[in-house]
C-alpha cells in the first residue's frame, strides 16, 4: 500500500506539471488537495511521509476522528463536502478550509463557530456552474450577494469558488464549463473581492481544469486507489 501510494502521488503531480506545462503556468501555481474520505489515518500519513500536507473530507465525523489522530502532523484539513447546520460547529473547530458554502446561513454560523484563537477559517463558495439538477452549489445569478455577504464576516476569509460540473463527453466540453467558473470567478474579482483560489477539476477532469485557470485539484481515486 505505501508503495502504491508514494507511486500515485509522484504520477499526479507528474500529470499536473504537464497540464501545467501545455497551459503556459507555472507548475506550482496548482495546489494538490488529496482526497482522503473513506480512507485511513494510516493512509493519510503514508500520503504526508510523499510531501502531501492537504487533505479533503466529505464526511464531517470521520473527518474529525482523522484529524485528531494525525495531530502531530503539520496537514491542511479541507471540507469539501455539504455541510448540514448540525455540523457546523464541528467545521468550525476543527478544519483549515471549506471548499462547500453554498447558503449565507451556513457562512454565518461557521463564522460565529470559529474559535477565536484559531486563524480564520478559509472558506471558498461552492457554484452549480452547469446547472446540475442534483448538484449543491449557489447558481450563477446568486453568487454575486452571496460572496459579498460570506467576505463580510469575521472570522472567515472568502478565498474564491468551488465548482464540480457533471461529466462532460469531451474536453472541449469540459473546459466550456470550467472556463464559466473562471468568469465567475473574475467578476467577482473585478468588484473588489481579492480572491486568489479556484478550486476545481479531479482526477478524470485535472488537465481540463488547469487548462481554464484551476488553482486547486482535488484528487482522490488516482492518489488512494478506488474504494
Amino acid at each position: 500500500m505505501n508503495t502504491s501510494i508514494a507511486d500515485n502521488i509522484a504520477r499526479v503531480r507528474a500529470q499536473m506539471a504537464a497540464a501545467c506545462q501545455s497551459a503556459g503556468r507555472a507548475p506550482g501555481s496548482v495546489r494538490l488537495l488529496a482526497v482522503s474520505k473513506t480512507w485511513s489515518a494510516d493512509a493519510v500519513r503514508t500520503a504526508h511521509a510523499e510531501g502531501q500536507t492537504d487533505f479533503g473530507e466529505n464526511y464531517i465525523q470521520e473527518a474529525v476522528d482523522k484529524i485528531t489522530a494525525l495531530r502531530d502532523l503539520p496537514l491542511v484539513w479541507h471540507c469539501i463536502g455539504p455541510i448540514q447546520s448540525n455540523k457546523t460547529r464541528l467545521v468550525a473547530e476543527h478544519f483549515d478550509w471549506v471548499h462547500s458554502i453554498d447558503r449565507l446561513k451556513i457562512a454565518q454560523r461557521l463564522s460565529e463557530q470559529r474559535p477565536a484563537h484559531r486563524p480564520p477559517l478559509q472558506v471558498c463558495i461552492q457554484v452549480n456552474v452547469d446547472g446540475g439538477e442534483t448538484k449543491s452549489g449557489v447558481s450563477p445569478q446568486d453568487l454575486p450577494a452571496l460572496a459579498q455577504a460570506v467576505a463580510a464576516l469575521p472570522r472567515l476569509q472568502l478565498r474564491g469558488l468551488m465548482t464540480i460540473p457533471e461529466p462532460a463527453e469531451t474536453d472541449a466540453q469540459m473546459r466550456a464549463v470550467h472556463r464559466q467558473a473562471k468568469d465567475l470567478f473574475a467578476q467577482l474579482r473585478a468588484q473588489g473581492l481579492p480572491l486568489d483560489t479556484l478550486s476545481m477539476g479531479m482526477s478524470a477532469d485535472m488537465a481540463a481544469a488547469i487548462a481554464e485557470g484551476s488553482t486547486m485539484v482535488r484528487v482522490g481515486t488516482a492518489i488512494f486507489g478506488k474504494r
